[in-house]
């Protein structure tokens, strides 16, 4: 691990005063349970690492408003066992519960779970963010069993990480985010981006920004999610999918199907949403729509497995969602 400075600030404006405009020359620490890997592998070489845990305000969970207001330091332990989180979202509680690490779950926060680095192999075996050498990417004609099968005609072919994502997209989550220039909200299917080169992230956050708070409406969407893992110990799924929708006399009604884990940002699937629209929820309607959200990959030479698994978990996601 390299040397570097570590700052304790109070406040979030203390925090941010502290961060640098480039990435990375410094890090946020929050649970750590991603950030001290990267330092570890020397993956990360900051300057300074600032820490949030004196940050009272950014942790805690309040439902008002018709929305349910997640602060970003808030553990998923506390996220998990919160009844507003319960009963309004049970798609995430799922998700957030399928980590299956009680470490991961007892240290990790929300924000920390949305923001973690990709878990490519090349990435996290030092050969950058986009997995290059000598121009060329090393995913395309090497091991990319576990990379994207949508939009992964540029530079990055790697999937995102997150578990919650794609539930905060297909529930229209926003992000609430603070800056030298002060505080702006994102909607969650803006908020996170396909780097195009090695010194870009995986969202609109601007290296010295600070994920506050992120905000769900409680709109009374059905909602559930399925993964598929190799194995039920901790480990990051193959594929995912969430879907969410309103129950309009037993028709599905304003549907999102968001995929996980096959992309480089949680892939909205509007052909497949638009496919279920009007329809009730059964095997063979959630078949449909599987078949037409998929209509649309294309997969590398080691991840077409990818495609009937999405399917698959789609129609099993749909049929989770409590009735």
């Amino acid at each position: 691990m390299n040397q570097f400075e570590y700052a304790n600030p109070a406040t979030v404006e203390e925090a941010v005063a502290l961060l640098s405009a480039k990435w990375g020359e410094t890090e946020v620490l929050a649970g750590g349970t991603d950030l001290i890997s990267l330092l570890k592998q020397g993956i990360a070489q900051p300057r300074l690492v600032v820490g949030l845990k004196n940050v009272k305000s950014l942790s805690g969970i309040e439902a008002k408003g018709g929305a349910v207001r997640i602060g970003a330091t808030t553990s998923l332990k506390d996220f998990i066992a919160n009844k507003d989180v319960q009963s309004n979202f049970p798609g995430l509680v799922t998700a957030a519960r399928n980590i299956a690490s009680q470490q991961m779950i007892n240290m990790g926060t929300v924000g920390g779970e949305i923001l973690q680095r990709p878990r490519c192999w090349y990435y996290r075996n030092g050969l950058g963010l986009l997995g290059t050498k000598d121009g060329k990417s090393l995913i395309e004609t090497g091991e990319n069993r576990y990379h994207a099968i949508f939009a992964n005609s540029g530079a990055a072919k790697f999937v995102h990480a997150s578990s919650l994502a794609p539930g905060l997209v297909a529930l229209g989550a926003s992000l609430q985010i603070q800056g030298p220039k002060g505080a702006r909200t994102v909607a969650a299917g803006e908020f996170f981006a396909a780097p195009k080169s090695e010194t870009e992230r995986e969202s609109v956050l601007a290296p010295n920004e600070i994920l506050t708070a992120i905000e769900i409406p409680a709109a009374g969407l059905k909602n559930g999610v399925y993964e598929i893992r190799q194995r039920t110990g901790l480990d990051w799924p193959m594929v995912a999918a969430f879907v969410a929708f309103k129950d309009n006399g037993g028709k599905a009604q304003d549907v999102r199907i968001v995929l996980g884990h096959v992309a480089p940002t949680p892939y909205h699937s509007k052909k497949g949403s638009a496919a279920l629209e009007g329809l009730p929820i059964t095997d063979a309607s959630l078949a449909n729509a599987a078949e037409a959200a998929l209509s649309e990959a294309t997969p590398l030479s080691g991840n077409k497995y990818k495609v009937p698994q999405a399917k698959v978990a789609i129609r099993r996601a749909g049929l989770a969602a409590p009735t």
